[in-house]
């Protein structure tokens, strides 16, 4: 009885645990209440963080809350005239005489950072090219439209201007020539066209890198781009490039892409904001960059050439040509000279000397340190100005002038059917013609009409006289009534032709 009395015991106790243990693992049959969950407390954060971590992490973000009001986005329309095989259809009244240039409007998007505080802002030029309408919307939500102030191709870079107050965010502007391999960066911007204000973070990868992205007609082009491998894709284009105490060190240009989704995949490329800097004053005062020349054609120095010429290792940058009537051809500097050195800064790469060149505008002086025949020899150049240039500055300053002078209205001639207006020089230079006014509309079945005028023609004479604006154009309108007129005009391909007009009595 007692051995009976014993098992059962054990029994009672045995099942006992089990049942507890149930109990504590929770096998799902009993749930416990929300008051007893605690998500995440199994693993709680760092007692303490490392002060240089902190003080690192605060190094990001205090460069995106100084730096980011300072970056704009910028939204552009733009005309583009269509190839002949993307006409969808051709319009039955087009005339035979007249050359039709099909166009499309298209919209484009990209950052801009703003360098005064009454509303100067630098971006690209790619970014506002051949630009209709502008508007900028500020980090603050405000939008402005904005005037394209000047463009420089050879660099990528252009200012635009808003009218707003005099107490905008300007970001500082550092000295990217003490960039270095490794140093930490953040690039701030807009990209994909609805991402405003978007940082990201990275090192600069590299310095110095020539993409053959930018030339002119004759191949001449500046590029000296810092490469990083902080994130930028489409529309960061002309937004900045800072270092961590938050100076802009660069503008944002140009993407590694593997070309079918055209998004970043890894590095990205900005203008050194040293170059940028002596563009936009240039771009700010005169309209056109002054920039200065050497008058050199010039190539790298490798191995062969090195040993060739009696250099102790491949270095410097050659020189191949001495351009006539050049800065050069007057300092006593001869082809198969190496430039070691401009002003101290070593060079081994033509697209070092030539960014450097570009912080320069003639008139300016430098230093170059040359190899020549087993010999060290210094030679100070005197830089000048390129006569296409010298000349550009001398039409931009004429046309600055003319613009602040314009009258915009229109004028209507009803007994031809016919309204013009004033040109701005923007428009003037987009036609290739240094005078004219604008022919905005033109009425059905009327005289205009008759001799194949039409909207977006330029009539820059009339009976061989120039014509500079609408009260010139009217006045002679009105003392040839009864008579006839010979205009010459522009098309908006470039084309010109001569026009007959009869000028109805009444």
């Amino acid at each position: 009885m007692q051995k009976r009395n014993f098992f059962g015991a054990a029994a009672l106790i045995f099942f006992g645990i089990i049942f507890g243990a149930v109990l504590v693992s929770n096998l799902g049959w009993v749930r416990p209440s929300y008051a007893d969950v605690q998500v995440g407390a199994d693993h709680p954060p760092l007692q303490e963080v490392n002060i240089d971590a902190e003080a690192f992490n605060d190094a990001f973000t205090n460069v995106a809350e100084k730096v980011t009001p300072s970056i704009v986005s910028i939204h552009v329309v733009s005309t583009q005239k269509l190839q002949q095989m993307e006409m969808p259809f051709k319009f039955f009244f087009d005339h035979p005489d007249v050359p039709q240039t099909p166009e499309r409007k298209q919209e484009g998007s990209g950052s801009g950072v703003i360098i005064s505080k009454d509303g100067y802002i630098l971006t690209n030029n790619h970014v506002v090219k051949n630009a209709e309408k502008v508007t900028v919307l500020l980090n603050s939500k405000e939008t402005y439209k904005a005037e394209v102030v000047g463009t420089d191709p050879l660099t990528d870079l252009a200012v635009i201007k808003i009218d707003a107050d005099d107490d905008l965010p300007a970001a500082y502007l550092g000295d990217s020539d003490k960039l270095k391999v490794g140093q930490w960066v953040v690039a701030i911007g807009n990209p994909l066209g609805y991402l405003t204000s978007t940082v990201t973070a990275g090192i600069v990868s590299a310095r110095g890198r020539n993409l053959n992205l930018i030339n002119d007609k004759n191949g001449y082009g500046i590029e000296d781009f810092i490469q990083t491998d902080a994130a930028i894709n489409p529309g960061n284009s002309g937004g900045a490039l800072v270092d961590l105490t938050g100076a802009v060190v660069g503008i944002n240009t140009a993407i590694a892409t593997n070309g079918f989704n055209a998004s970043y995949i890894g590095y990205g490329f900005a203008i050194p904001i040293n170059v940028a800097k002596t563009v936009s004053e240039d771009l700010i005062s005169y309209g056109k960059v002054r920039r200065g020349y050497i008058g050199i054609m010039i190539a790298p120095v490798d191995a062969a050439k090195a040993k060739a010429l009696g250099l102790d290792k491949p270095h410097g940058v050659f020189i191949n040509q001495i351009v006539e009537d050049g800065s050069a051809s007057k300092a006593d500097i001869q082809p198969s000279d190496v430039i070691l050195s401009i002003d101290g800064k070593e060079v081994n790469q033509p697209n070092e000397l030539q960014s450097y060149i570009a912080t320069k505008r003639a008139g300016d002086e430098v230093t170059l340190k040359i190899f020549r025949d087993g010999d060290t020899i210094e030679r100070t150049v005197t830089l000048k100005a390129r006569k296409e240039d010298e000349k550009a500055v001398e039409i931009s300053k004429e046309r600055k002038e003319r613009d602040k002078k314009l009258d915009k209205s229109e004028i209507t001639f009803d007994n031809l059917g016919l309204t013009v207006r004033n040109m701005t020089s923007s428009e003037l230079e987009k036609y290739g013609t240094e005078n004219g006014i604008l022919i905005t509309k033109v009425e059905p079945y009327s005289p205009a009409q008759d001799q194949n005028l039409g909207r977006g023609i330029v009539i820059s004479e009339v009976n061989k006289k120039s014509i500079d604006d609408v009260e010139q154009f009217e006045d002679i309108i009105n003392d040839k009534k009864g008579d006839a007129i010979l205009m010459k005009i522009v098309l908006p391909n470039g084309n010109s032709n001569f026009v007959g007009l009869e000028i109805p009595e009444k």
